[in-house]
Formats: C-alpha cells, sequence, structure tokens
C-alpha cells in the first residue's frame, strides 16, 4: 500500500487567497454573463424604491450596462460600503433571512460586478444637495468624491470580465446575449407591473412599459396579439393566493420558452409548479404541447426559503404540496370558468369508432380537410407541396419501394401512410417522413445563395414580441436562406413578403411563430449549430401533421421523396419513419402456415 504524501516541516501547502483573487472566483457565482449584471442590478433598483428603472446597453452589455433608477439614493458611506463584499442593508440579524421580503438580500452583486468590470456609481439621496460618484475597477476603488446628480441612483459597468478573459472568450453572440437580457428585464417588469420600465440597446429603444397594471404590462411585453388571447384569473382560496395570466389551449406551443412564475414579486424556476399548470391543461392541449402561463404567487412569511442558491431562482418552500396542489386547483378553475373545449374538442368519430372497414383504410377521418386548399377557394385542386424533388433515376438514390410507383398507397386515421412491397406491408409516418425531406432540403438550401421563396400576394405585417424580434434579428440570414422574405419595420414590426416553397398558403406567419418558439425551446436544451437546430425547427413546423388528409399523387410522391433522402428511416428528432412488417410476420400473426 502506498504510503501517504508527508508535509516537509516549514512548507506550507495551504494558503489565504488574496482578496482580489477571491472576489474574482467568488464572481462567477453571481456573474455569469451580462444578464446576470442586469438582473442583480435591476433588483438593487427595485429594493431602492424606484418608480422608474431604465436599462442601457452597448454591443448587448459586453462594453456598457447601464441601470438608472429614481430610487432613494445613497449617501456618502454608504456609497463606498456598497462594493464590500457581504454589505446590504436588507437583513442584518440572522432572523431576517426568515422573513426576506426584498429581491436581494446577499450583499455580493456590487462586489462581484466590480470584481470583474469598470463599475461607476453614481447616486444621491431626497435630502442632499450633491451626489457621491465611485469608481471601482477590478475589485480597486480609483474615486471616490462628490458630483451633481439627480435623486436616485445610476450604475455603468464597462468592460464586464475584462480581466477574465476565460469567461469573456466564452460569451456567446451578441444577439445571444441580449436575449437572455431582454428575459431578465422583461421578467423584472412582469413582476412589477406597477413601476416603469424601459430597455434601450445600441440607441434602439426595445421595451418602454410605464406603470400600470397587470394586463397593460402583458402587452407591453408580448404585444396585443397574444395578450388579447390570455385569460386573466385571481384565486384566494387557502394559505397561497395564486393569480395571473393563462394561454388559450389553441395558443399551445410545442416547447416552454414562454412560462413564467414569480413569488412575491420574485422571479423562481419550478418544475413542480410547471407540471401542475400542466396537468390543468392535460385534457385541452395535443400532445406534446405547452401553454402559455405567468404565475404569481404569495404566500405567508416565514414559509418559503429564498437563500437556496446564488442566482436567487430557487426556492424551497416548507409545503411543497400544498403549493403545487393550490397552483393546480387554482389553473383548473380558471380554465373550467371559461368553455375552452370547443378549441380543442375533436369531431365524433376521429378514434374511428363505428367507421367502416373501407372508411378506416382509405376514407379521410371525420375532422380532416384538405390542407392544400384555400378556404376561399376550398372547391379548386390541391397545390402540390411535394413539388421540386428529384428527377427519377437520380443517381445515389434510393428507389421507392415497388408498388407505390402505381398508386398503391393508403392513409390510416390521416396519419400513417400504408403501401404493400414484395416483401410485406410497408408503414410510414406521413409528419415524420415529411419532416426528413423538409429538413435535408434545409441543409441544402443553407449552403446555397438564397432560397427558393413563393412570393406572398399581400406581404403580411407580424407584430413581435421583443424576444422574438431579437431572435428574428439573429437568425435574419438563415431564415433568408430557407426562402423566407423578411424586413424589418422598426423595433418590433416585422413585414413576412415571400415564405419558404415548402409552407402550406395560410399558415405563413403562425408557421414562423411556432419556428421561433421551438428554436428558442431548443436553444436550452440543445447545444446544436444554429443552422442544424432552425433546420430542425422549421422542419418539424413546415411538415405536414397528422390529421392532414393526403391525396393518392401526394403520398406517392412523399414516399418517392422519403427514399430519395440521405436518411430515410429516422427522422432530424431521431424518431423512425416507417415500420416494415415483412410477411412472415404477417402469416405468424394470423396462425398461417403457408
Amino acid at each position: 500500500m502506498k504510503k501517504a504524501a508527508h508535509a516537509v516541516p516549514g512548507n506550507r501547502v495551504i494558503h489565504v487567497l488574496p482578496q482580489a483573487l477571491a472576489d474574482r472566483i467568488a464572481a462567477g457565482e453571481v456573474v455569469q454573463r451580462p444578464a446576470s449584471a442586469v438582473k442583480e442590478l435591476v433588483e438593487n433598483a427595485v429594493d431602492a424604491g424606484a418608480h422608474s428603472v431604465t436599462v442601457l446597453l452597448k454591443d448587448s452589455g459586453k462594453t456598457l450596462i447601464q441601470v438608472t433608477d429614481d430610487g432613494s439614493g445613497m449617501g456618502w458611506e454608504d456609497a463606498l460600503s456598497a462594493f464590500s463584499r457581504h454589505a446590504t442593508s436588507k437583513i442584518s440579524v440572522p432572523g431576517d433571512l426568515d422573513n426576506i421580503t426584498t429581491l436581494g438580500f446577499r450583499g455580493e452583486a456590487l462586489a462581484a460586478i466590480s470584481a470583474v468590470s469598470t463599475v461607476e456609481l453614481k447616486t444621491k439621496t431626497g435630502v442632499e444637495e450633491t451626489g457621491t460618484m465611485v469608481r471601482v475597477e477590478g475589485g480597486a476603488v480609483k474615486a471616490h468624491e462628490k458630483t451633481g446628480c439627480p435623486t436616485g441612483t445610476t450604475i455603468s459597468v464597462r468592460n464586464l470580465f475584462f480581466n477574465t478573459p476565460g469567461r469573456r472568450k466564452f460569451l456567446k453572440s451578441d444577439r445571444t446575449e441580449f436575449r437572455h437580457i431582454l428575459d431578465a428585464v422583461q421578467r423584472a417588469a412582469l413582476s412589477r407591473p406597477d413601476l416603469a420600465f424601459t430597455l434601450v440597446s445600441d440607441g434602439d429603444t426595445i421595451l418602454k412599459s410605464p406603470a400600470g397594471g397587470a394586463a397593460s404590462r402583458m402587452e407591453d411585453v408580448f404585444g396585443k396579439k397574444q395578450a388579447s388571447g390570455l385569460i386573466e384569473f385571481s384565486d384566494g382560496a387557502g394559505p397561497l393566493k395564486v393569480s395571473g395570466f393563462l394561454g388559450r389551449p389553441r395558443f399551445a406551443r410545442k416547447g416552454r420558452p414562454e412560462q413564467y412564475i414569480f413569488l412575491d414579486g420574485r422571479p423562481i424556476a419550478s418544475r413542480a409548479i410547471g407540471h401542475a399548470v400542466y396537468r390543468a391543461y392535460e385534457h385541452l392541449l395535443e400532445k406534446s404541447s405547452f401553454p402559455f402561463f405567468v404565475i404569481f404567487l404569495t404566500c405567508e412569511r416565514g414559509t418559503v426559503d429564498v437563500n437556496v442558491h446564488p442566482s436567487k431562482l430557487e426556492v424551497k418552500f416548507e409545503d411543497e404540496s400544498l403549493v403545487y396542489r393550490s397552483v393546480l386547483s387554482a389553473v383548473k378553475r380558471a380554465l373550467g370558468a371559461h368553455d375552452l373545449r370547443t378549441e380543442m374538442a375533436p369531431a365524433p368519430g376521429t378514434n374511428g369508432e363505428g367507421l367502416s372497414f373501407s372508411q378506416v383504410i382509405s376514407e379521410p377521418s371525420a375532422r380532416s380537410r384538405d390542407p392544400w386548399r384555400s378556404p376561399a377557394h376550398d372547391s379548386g385542386p390541391p397545390a402540390d407541396l411535394f413539388r421540386g424533388h428529384p428527377a427519377d433515376g437520380e443517381e445515389g438514390a434510393e428507389p421507392p419501394p415497388p408498388g407505390t410507383e402505381h398508386g398503391q398507397v393508403w392513409q390510416v386515421h390521416d396519419k400513417y401512410i400504408i403501401s404493400p412491397t414484395p416483401e410485406g406491408v410497408l408503414i410510414v409516418d406521413q409528419h415524420a417522413a415529411h419532416e426528413r425531406i423538409i429538413y435535408e432540403k434545409a441543409i441544402v438550401r443553407f449552403e446555397s445563395r438564397a432560397g427558393e421563396s413563393q412570393e406572398l400576394l399581400f406581404p403580411q405585417t407580424i407584430e413581435l414580441s421583443p424576444a422574438d424580434a431579437a431572435l428574428v434579428g439573429d437568425l435574419l440570414p438563415l431564415l433568408g436562406k430557407l426562402g423566407f422574405v423578411l424586413k424589418m419595420f422598426g423595433a418590433r414590426t416585422l413585414i413576412m413578403e415571400g415564405v419558404p416553397s415548402d409552407i402550406r398558403p395560410g399558415d405563413e406567419s403562425s408557421i414562423l411563430a411556432e419556428v421561433l418558439a421551438l428554436y428558442r425551446e431548443d436553444e436550452q436544451r440543445l447545444k446544436l449549430d444554429p443552422r442544424e437546430q432552425l433546420a430542425k425547427s422549421y422542419s418539424c413546423k413546415a411538415a405536414v401533421k397528422a390529421g392532414d388528409r393526403l391525396k393518392s399523387p401526394e403520398m406517392t410522391s412523399l414516399i418517392e421523396q422519403l427514399f430519395r433522402t440521405e436518411v430515410p428511416y429516422v427522422c432530424p428528432h431521431g424518431r423512425p419513419v416507417m415500420v416494415k412488417l415483412s410477411l412472415s410476420e404477417l402469416d405468424k400473426r394470423f396462425g398461417r402456415t403457408s
């Protein structure tokens, strides 16, 4: 056995880190990116009793973050003490931790931010004639002097992570960092509709929301269209008050990018609460769809611990099951007060009960309509969504199974395509198959100069939320490659003049919105190249869906194109596209021996 090494007498191997180095290490827990600094500074502004908070950015916070408030301000000594670690006005004795009512309380924000940047603070109380200016660079105080400034506080953070190049190197693109900042400001604005919030980025006003009510704040943050489709509710039953806004089932999305939870005005993250809301919707949503919601919780003091993590997003409830039940019942009651079943209720017969064999195999189900017909011309011929596929006999293409070229294809439940093969039967998932086709087309388009577009007869004007506007700006070149012809008009208005040829007429704006939502969801879960991520999101939303009726030529064309893809057997998300049943397996199922 190996003997443990012994330290040589007189040689110390453990030593206390210099304060400056310790501060830079500790800063990593509080300030992971520019959005972290914005969140901490905005929370300090709210805690200072501000009526108005303004956030000014340059280069998505990498060059400058400036937060200005009209709160109580600080005096000469407090302005300097605020930069010390664990210096706070929020708590003073151990018992205060059980009754925290402020957003901040750790006393780490300014110390952490100033350790990895240059910070200038200008502040003045209402009783002073002149204000105070403090400038700290890399944790070292460089100036402390009197200055002229209005009542309140302005904190300017310049050159974030200048002395931690490793951290700065791993920051994302400006637009990605901006979207994180926008999310932080939006959450603060949603939590306090009684305060005015303004966000300006590189001279452009992104958000300007005056103080008002919760409903008007929802409109300012998410736009009139989305806000008009929300259900506002308030449920005070029990020790936990639950209120907020719920999205109608028809506006559900395939991801969870717009779900917000606030506890006593504090933005929090909670899987349990999210699951409670989802469960309340369970009979109103399609599979794999998630609702939009903004939930506000108010609980009794001493029943929750917010001192769990430096980010202060995680909390621990004294009675987790009570919170879950309270949210579930409150949301159920709110949804039950509105007749939402008509938004999702399937037509009779959608489960196939009472249908003849010929109807199940070859006829469309009762809920179906022809998705390729314009609503205004329902009697006209279907548009060919499967056009533009490679010519027959293209080199390197795998031939489709025999039988499909003769039109021997059937649609089952408007979801699966069945075709005979010499070895048995082929069953194809129409959505997964079309996904694979569109995905591979999208990858090819990204390598080309411009995508194939179909011009809209009348350009569409789309009002975007600030988050979607930022994302569109980030993805505009790639969206152009796909075939979208888009122009930004102002900060939040998008003009759509053309769309990819894959998109069904009438679905243009909704598909773009769904693509952006799914992209944001995948961005949080997956670490993919933006091209691949966008191709996956786009193919999922542009593909035909389960429930879309296909005509025989369309089914045949779909299968032909599928077998010309590089990977025809799985969709871009890894699900199987087809199932093959051999004759021997069928014979075995029916007990045949010959």
